[in-house]
């Protein structure tokens, strides 16, 4: 684990953001003592693992339990030619320690299932949705809202994608959004779109995890890269839905956790 005082390293390493207002010398150390969950290591997991490791949030585990197929390599820039055939959680392992070395990042080559995800998921700050199936979104959705954990969505199909911010207790879920069958097929995807929404997911996570700006809570932004424009819409939280509508009342598990 990164030892919790900035070190002259990280000093130096972070020196530009430092000097943002919302950050400073504290929030930097609030980042290096954060602990977030990335689940999914390919197209959206790629752009929010790497800017992450940069910006020296100091813990992450990275879910992921398949392994590197030619067919990832125009999107999941974690991953090169070389590693096709490897473990995509080893693979992205690799890549972000070179990125930055101070940082810890655990692997869990697993399938996320309901019985698994609330202990994949507990004792984290945040857990990011970088996964390509609703049904699995759905598992991960449950659990952190279960454990009062911030959840981070976002999704991509062509030269489209959204992106939200759910706080358990204090905002819609992603179940609230969605009705009837989950979706089956493969989605198409060019890799820049999944760039631009893995961006917009890791910006929301540090600014948790600074508890500074505005998040992307009752609220989706889309995106629409063929006309170039991002839309917001606003969402509303479905009082029976069946993930979160019980912990709108008093007493809802979440809060945010104190990184100091």
């Amino acid at each position: 684990m990164p030892h919790a005082e900035l070190t002259t390293t990280d000093l130096q390493r972070y020196d530009r953001q430092i000097l943002i207002r919302q950050i400073g010398r504290a929030g930097q150390q609030r980042l290096k003592k954060a602990n977030v969950v990335i689940a999914g290591t390919g197209g959206l997991g790629s752009p929010i693992a790497m800017y992450l490791a940069a910006a020296g949030v100091g813990n992450l585990t990275l879910i992921d339990c398949d392994t590197v197929e030619t067919g990832n390599l125009n999107r999941q820039l974690l991953h090169w030619q070389k590693d096709v055939g490897r473990p995509k959680s080893e693979s992205a392992h690799d890549k972000l320690i070179q990125i930055n070395p101070d940082i810890h990042v655990e692997v869990r080559c697993t399938r996320i299932d309901d019985q698994n995800a609330p202990g994949l998921v507990a004792g984290c700050h945040g857990v990011v949705d970088a996964l390509d199936n609703l049904a699995t979104r759905y598992i991960l959705n449950r659990a952190a809202i279960a454990r009062g954990i911030p959840f981070f969505h976002g999704a991509v199909n062509g030269f489209e994608g959204r992106a939200m911010t759910i706080l358990p207790g204090k905002s819609a879920c992603l179940r609230c959004l969605h009705k009837g069958p989950v979706p089956q097929g493969v989605t198409p995807v060019i890799g820049v779109t999944p760039g631009i929404i893995g961006t917009i997911q890791a910006t929301e996570v540090i600014k948790f995890l600074l508890g500074q700006g505005d998040l992307l809570t009752d609220r989706m932004i889309h995106y629409d890269g063929l006309a170039m424009v991002f839309r917001e819409f606003q969402v509303r939280r479905n009082p029976n839905c069946d993930h979160c509508g019980e912990l709108h009342q008093p007493g809802s598990p979440f809060e945010r956790k104190h990184l100091g």
